[in-house]
Parts: structure tokens; sequence; C-alpha cells
């Protein structure tokens, strides 16, 4: 066993049919750029009526039809957040919840420690979280998982998962080990992945292996580590 193996998104994610929700953090083999991806997947009509929509540099999620929506409160919110040299993406309102405690001077983790999972029983679907650091032409990372420690969510698991960025390497978590009822959650480590030079590669690699029926929204960004230059690509399935 290859402890050290980059795997392509594309075997990671193609015998899942519900990944459920993935954030992808890693560096080109080139050195020259972070990268970020961030997707989301459904089951039922009031999870796959989203949309993605870039605002500047954040990015929302919003309803596709608005008459449509049944509980607004687990599947709209704003997936990626820019503060000063950090960039955090998370599955959830988390974000606002990182994004006010940098602004205020203090840690990513310390903002997910007032959080927990999603309270969806009986899947208590775990909330991911991960935030670039940029300095000196480089970045670091980190990656978060709180998840229930029982089936009956009476207890929030954390783990945290800090990467200094590694040409060609990314991490991939997700909120599902597979499909099931109820949802069984990731296990273990962030996953090790291929990252590669084009963007449109990778985006082709994670949308063409997701599960046709189940998959929603991709959204992939490369930032140029050098002159700060943002490369987008983003695919709803409602257009």
């Amino acid at each position: 066993m290859d402890i050290y193996k980059k795997n392509p998104m594309g075997d990671l994610v193609k015998e899942n049919p519900y990944v459920g929700r993935g954030i992808v953090i890693g560096k080109t083999p080139d050195g020259s750029k972070a990268a970020v991806a961030y997707f989301i997947m459904g089951r039922s009509e009031n999870s796959r009526n989203r949309i993605f929509i870039e605002n500047g540099e954040e990015v929302i999620i919003k309803p596709f039809d608005e008459s449509k929506v049944e509980d607004p409160s687990l599947i709209i919110y704003s997936p990626i957040k820019k503060h000063e040299n950090q960039l955090i993406v998370t599955n959830g309102d988390q974000t606002d919840t990182v994004y006010d405690y940098i602004k205020a001077g203090k840690t990513f983790e310390a903002g997910l420690e007032t959080r927990e999972f999603e309270p969806d029983a009986p899947n208590f679907t775990p909330r991911i979280s991960g935030m670039l650091t940029f300095e000196k032409g480089d970045f670091t990372y980190k990656m978060s998982i709180l998840k229930s420690g029982d089936a009956q969510g009476s207890v929030c698991n954390r783990y945290t998962f800090s990467y200094p960025a590694l040409n060609g390497l990314g991490h991939f978590i997700h909120t599902y080990a597979s499909d099931g009822n109820p949802l069984p959650t990731f296990q273990g480590e962030p996953e090790r992945v291929e990252i590669p030079n084009e963007i449109d590669d990778f985006v082709q690699d994670i949308w063409e292996n997701l599960n046709e029926e189940n998959r929603i929204s991709l959204y992939v960004r490369y930032i140029d580590l050098q002159t700060g230059m943002i490369e987008n690509r983003m695919i709803n399935k409602n257009r």
C-alpha cells in the first residue's frame, strides 16, 4: 500500500453514488497556483433546487426555483468567502462563523468550536470546512470535519488537519462515505488527490465522475501565487 499515492479525483468519486458535498484544496504540479474546488449533490427536490452564483470573490448558493423552496436553513449559504489573505470554503453557514472569527483576529479552530454537525437526524451530516492562508508567494491550508460521535447525535467530534502546500498534491474531504439511510459519514483523514496544472482538466475529472443523477453544482478556482490572478469555472446542472 502506497500511503503517499495521489489519486485522480475521478477515481475517488465515480464508484460513490452519493458523495454529498465535497471540498478539495491543493497546489498545481508546477507550483504556480493554489486550487480550490467545492461541489454539492442532492437527493431530495429541496436539495436539488440550487445553483451557485458568483458575487465578486464570494460564491453564494441560491434556490433555482424560489417557489419550490421547502426549508432553506441547511441548503442556502455562502460556501466561499475571502478575508484579506485567507480564503474560506465550507459546506454550510459556518463559512460566516469562520469569517467573523478571522476578521476579529481569532482562529479557524476557535470559530468551529462554536459549531457542530447539522441537526438533520438521523444523518447528522458533518460540517466540513477549509481555509487557505496566503503568505510570501505560497500558502498553507487547514481542513476540518465536525461529526456526530454516536447514532443519537449526543456529542460532536472535532477534527482539524493542517497542511503545507506541496506541488501536485491536494486533499479531499466530503460528507458521506456512500449512499444509505441513514447516510454513512465520511471516515478518516482527507483523501490525497492529484491536482492538474490545467483548471479545465480538474473540472472535467470531478464533474464527469460525480453521479449524474445526484450532482447539482461545481465550482473550481485557481489562484496564481505570484500575481493573485484568479481563474474560475462554475457548472450548474439547473442551468
